[in-house]
Parts: structure tokens; sequence; C-alpha cells
């Protein structure tokens, strides 16, 4: 008997400021976290941005069952419309500013079309393949932003995105600690 493992394969953002996607793979179902670029350093002349390596993900694209984008800043979304092709485009879950804001993305790429980027919000859960993705609320220099709970059959990994603890949030929607506590 194999016994199945999670494995969490980061694909930038680890150990670098920029560039966040992180792969959790379980059994025959793969989920990512964010696609995000990284600006370039002064040393890099003529690169206007860099994106996270997907080449792990080539043989395995049939197995990615969505894309989970936990707030609207361009190192975790600004890889949308150049991953998203290299990937089949595979359906991708985000809150709704950071859905308006990944639109306008793929409306400039003319990729609009090609996509499904379905709106969520703290407290939803969907089921991929055999993890369910549960979303909660957590504060951060931009509004909507959230960190993701993926259950599986044999344990769960906690994302929690770039968060702060604020008492007095812009938006007034305080960070939802009780998930976190209950985690």
């Amino acid at each position: 008997m194999t016994k199945e493992n999670i494995r969490l394969i980061p694909l930038g953002g680890l150990g670098e400021v920029g560039k966040n996607m992180m792969v959790v793979e379980y059994g025959d179902d793969i989920i990512i976290i964010d696609a995000g670029v990284m600006f370039p350093d002064e040393e890099m002349f003529g690169v206007d941005l860099v994106i996270p390596d997907t080449s792990y993900l080539n043989d395995k694209k049939d197995r990615i069952r969505g894309i989970l984008i936990t707030h609207g800043h361009e190192d975790h979304v600004g890889a949308i419309p150049y991953v998203l092709p290299m990937l089949d485009f595979p359906p991708v879950y985000a809150t709704r500013l950071t859905q308006g804001l990944i639109n306008v993305k793929l409306k400039e790429h003319k990729l609009l079309d090609k996509t499904t980027v379905n709106m969520i919000a703290p407290g939803d859960q969907v089921e991929l393949g055999e993890c369910l993705a549960e979303f909660f609320r957590v504060n951060h220099s931009i509004p909507d932003a959230i960190g993701i709970v993926i259950h599986t059959p044999i344990g769960t990994v906690v994302h929690t995105g770039d968060y702060k603890f604020d008492h007095t949030p812009i938006d007034d929607k305080p960070a939802d600690v009780g998930t976190l506590g209950r985690i």
C-alpha cells in the first residue's frame, strides 16, 4: 500500500520578496496558491517582470484543480495573465476586489473570455478534487485579503497569505482569529 503525502512545492516567493506561488499536492490533486510577479533589481537590465518558474507543472496540468488567490497585490496576482495560458487556464478563485483586479489584467491581455475567475468570500468552502479549501478573513494593507485552509484526507494545510493584526482595519472587517484558533 502506497502512503499518500501532502507535498508543498514553492515555485516562488520563498526566501525572496515577490513571485509568490505555492503548489499544494495531494494524490491526484494540485492546488496553486497565488501567482505573483517580482520586480527586477537594478542589475536586470531590460527585464520588466519576473514570473515564477512553472516547469514543475508542465506534465501535471490535468491535475490542477484551481488557483486560489490570497489578495490583489502584484506579488500575488501579477503573473496570472502569464501563467494561465501555460497551465491550460485552470479556474481561479478570489475575493470580490481581487477578482476585479485580476479581470482588469485578463482584459488587458485579451484572456478574459478564456478564464473562469470564481468569486469567493471569507467563510466559503470549495471542493477541489479530494481536498476542501476553506477561506477566512485576514487583514493586510489591501482590503479583501484571505487566508486559506486546505483540508485533505490525511491532514490540513494553512496558508495565511500576507497579514497583519489590525484592530482598526480600513474596511471595519477584523481578521477571523476564531478560525485561526479553531485550526
